[in-house]
């Protein structure tokens, strides 16, 4: 019998407790009215442990389970499923936890040494007709659009031989996808790995870069002409881990750097010093001259300790609006703060990516360094006007990263819709929540309910209709065994 899962782990109870079971609903209950035009797919990813975790337990390496909301019509149907990797599938079989989410030094026997894709819980993307679940150790994982099965691993037809980025740009302009892939043959050295993949899905291109210390980098940005690299001083060292010391650390006196690389020349990156920091996401960034206008959420410290062990204070955990300026002709990175409002999971009207733009779209209200796990409201920052539009929950809810829609494919950047899901305490059960983006202030004017929860997860992307009936032809699909009435797989899955 499966162990229960610890009772005191915050990361592991209300919102952030493991789903057990996959549902089909074909019919939410509406409340308002979704619009007849909004036409498409909201795919959620995020951890969902599905047994009791082997010692400390760490969200960023928990299986990951998409949740797919499908609109059309006015109504909203839903499925959830596991991203059944090979990890995923031995503890299935096994009945228990195999690997530690917390320390590799920890996993059964039984899986030591053994191939691993990966937890697949960090984002979910569509390019060129694939589905693909990411996260940055890894390999993306490809699934099947309309009944989230697992197809696999996908490596670009072999061309790709190291992880994929879970933040990859899609061009608007071209239709290009920009990525990258840290560590990079494990060589632990700070080499990327810079990606190119045309508009129908062929890898064209990858450079290796030199970067300035080997570093966690999550999030970059692309300009109209340029890719923009954050790396902060956040390093992983194989040395400390040998000696007992942590493997990831914050180091400050290595101070952050943004290198910049012409899109039409990867090789030729050059790097600015930038102030220590932080940074997990990026807003956007543009060309403005030779200028780079880079807009991120930045922390002072990552809630990871310093090489000694010590812990960062949580003040220092908070995250706040920020544009950098990168001017070649200036020796360092010039910083101004936008806003004083806490933010993460920033995002735009992604027909504007790297190019000017004049909306952000922010969680906030809670969040790392203020007492509280989840976030409680959604923010609109107008960079046109500097004024920050603001809706806060309900008290007793929390909510999910925010996904722009826009109102029709002319329609003007910013109008359009906001898609987030709402976690309420009390029935410990979400529903998804749709904004009129240009009055966000007024709150949802629809939302189709739940009678379980969304757990809180990181990342999602909306798909229009129209590129969900083009979608790829795959590899061999791992299907799930037949489903009993608890709608768990069986043993063999």
């Amino acid at each position: 019998m499966p162990a229960p899962f610890p009772a005191t782990d915050p990361l592991l109870q209300g919102a952030f407790a493991p789903l057990g079971i996959e549902y089909d609903h074909a019919d939410l209950l509406i409340e308002g009215a979704f619009p007849r035009e909004l036409d498409g797919v909201l795919y959620r990813i995020g951890p969902n442990a599905q047994f009791a975790p082997r010692g400390p337990y760490n969200p960023l390496q928990g299986e990951g389970m998409i949740h797919a909301f499908d609109i059309r019509g006015g109504r909203v149907a839903y499925r959830n499923r596991w991203v059944r990797t090979r990890r995923w599938r031995l503890e299935r079989q096994a009945g228990r936890a195999l690997y530690s989410t917390s320390d590799p030094r920890a996993h059964d026997p039984l899986v030591r040494g053994e191939p691993d894709e990966g937890a697949a819980n960090t984002h979910i993307i569509m390019h060129a007709g694939r589905l693909l679940a990411l996260e940055e150790g890894h390999l993306p994982i490809e699934i099947v659009p309309d009944t989230l099965e697992t197809r696999g691993s996908f490596d670009f037809g072999g061309r790709l031989r190291a992880p994929m980025t879970a933040h990859p740009k899609i061009c608007p302009q071209t239709g290009e996808m920009l990525f990258f892939s840290n560590f990079p043959d494990q060589a632990f050295d700070g080499a990327l790995l810079l990606h190119t993949v045309d508009p129908a899905g062929e890898l064209t291109r990858s450079v290796r870069i030199a970067g300035p210390y080997p570093a966690l980098v999550h999030d970059f940005a692309i300009t109209r002409t340029r890719i923009v690299l954050v790396v902060c001083p956040l390093t992983i060292s194989l040395e400390r881990l040998r000696r007992g010391a942590p493997p990831i650390a914050w180091e400050p006196p290595r101070g952050a750097f943004v290198g910049m690389a012409p899109r039409a020349d990867p090789a030729a990156v050059q790097w600015w010093p930038a102030p220590a920091c932080m940074v997990w996401h990026v807003l956007n960034a543009f060309d403005e001259g030779d200028r780079v206008q880079l807009d991120l959420c930045s922390q002072a410290a990552p809630a990871f300790p310093a090489a000694d062990g010590t812990p960062p204070s949580q003040a220092a955990l908070r995250q706040r609006l920020a544009r950098w300026t990168v001017d070649p002709a200036a020796s360092a990175v010039a910083v101004r703060q936008l806003h004083d409002m806490t933010c993460e999971y920033p995002r735009i009207d992604e027909r504007r990516t790297g190019l000017p733009y004049r909306y952000g779209f922010v969680a906030t209200l809670g969040g790392p360094g203020t007492g509280d796990l989840h976030h409680r409201g959604l923010a609109r920052h107008d960079h046109l006007t500097g004024q920050t539009e603001l809706w806060s929950a309900p008290p007793g809810h929390a909510v999910s990263e925010p996904v722009f829609v826009p109102r029709d494919p002319a329609a003007a950047e910013g109008e359009g819709h906001l898609l987030a899901t709402l976690y309420d305490e009390a029935r410990d059960a979400s529903r998804l929540a749709l904004f009129d983006a240009q009055a966000l202030a007024q709150g949802p004017i629809a939302a189709a309910n739940l009678d379980h929860r969304v757990p809180a997860g990181f990342h999602g992307s909306f798909v229009p209709r129209g590129q969900l009936g083009d979608v790829r032809p795959g590899t061999p699909v791992h299907r799930p065994a037949a489903r009993g009435s608890s709608g768990l797989d069986g043993p063999g899955a």
